[in-house]
C-alpha cells in the first residue's frame, strides 16, 4: 500500500509506537497511512506514529483483513496454520513479520495448547504487550487451538543476524 492521508471516520483506539501507550484518534483527524500489513495499520497522527489494530480498520475507511483457516479435516492442531498466524503479525515500525525478523524463537503444540516463545528486538520496547497480546489473538484463530500461552524472553537476546535473509533484503542490510 502506498502511503495516503485519510480522515479518520470515528474515535480510534490506537497505540503510540514504540511506547505502546494507548490513545485515541479522534473522529476528523487527518492520519497518514504509512504502512498496512497483516491487518494492522501505522499512521502518522501529528508527527507520531501509531498502531491502529485491524479490527478498528472500518475507522480508517478501510475494510478489515480478517485471518481466516479452512474448516479443520482432523482435532489436531496443524502447526502449519501457527506459523500462518505468527507470519501475519507484523512490526508496526519496520515492514517484516515477526517470524522473518527471528523474534519467534520456538513453537510447541501440545493437544489443543500452544505455547510460543518469543523476544522483542530491544528489551524496554513498548510494543511488546501489544505484540503478545497480538500472539495469542492470532495463534487463538487457528483451528482446534484452546489456549495459547507466549513466553516472552530476552536470553538469548536478539541481533540481526536472526533475521530470515528476505528480512534483511527488504530492509536493506543483507
Amino acid at each position: 500500500m502506498e502511503r495516503r492521508m485519510v480522515v479518520v471516520r470515528r474515535d480510534c483506539p490506537a497505540r503510540l509506537v514504540p511506547s505502546g501507550t494507548r490513545i485515541t484518534i479522534p473522529r476528523d483527524t487527518f492520519v497518514g497511512i504509512t504502512q498496512a500489513l497483516g491487518g494492522s495499520y501505522t499512521v502518522n497522527v501529528g508527527g507520531n506514529l501509531a498502531r491502529v489494530d485491524g479490527t478498528d480498520a472500518d475507522a480508517l475507511g478501510l475494510e478489515a483483513v480478517e485471518l481466516e483457516f479452512p474448516p479443520p479435516t482432523s482435532n489436531a492442531v496443524d502447526p502449519d496454520q501457527v506459523w500462518q498466524a505468527l507470519a501475519s503479525i507484523y512490526d508496526p515500525e519496520i515492514p517484516v513479520n515477526l517470524v522473518e525478523l527471528g523474534l519467534i524463537y520456538d513453537c510447541r503444540i501440545d493437544g489443543h495448547r500452544v505455547t510460543i516463545t518469543m523476544t522483542l528486538t530491544a528489551p524496554g520496547c513498548g510494543m511488546g504487550p501489544v505484540l503478545v497480546d497480538d500472539v495469542k489473538y492470532r495463534v487463538g484463530k487457528v483451528p482446534n487451538v484452546n489456549e495459547v500461552k507466549v513466553d516472552l524472553v530476552f536470553d538469548p537476546p536478539w541481533s540481526r543476524e536472526r533475521m530470515s535473509e528476505a528480512a534483511q533484503l527488504e530492509l536493506g542490510i543483507y
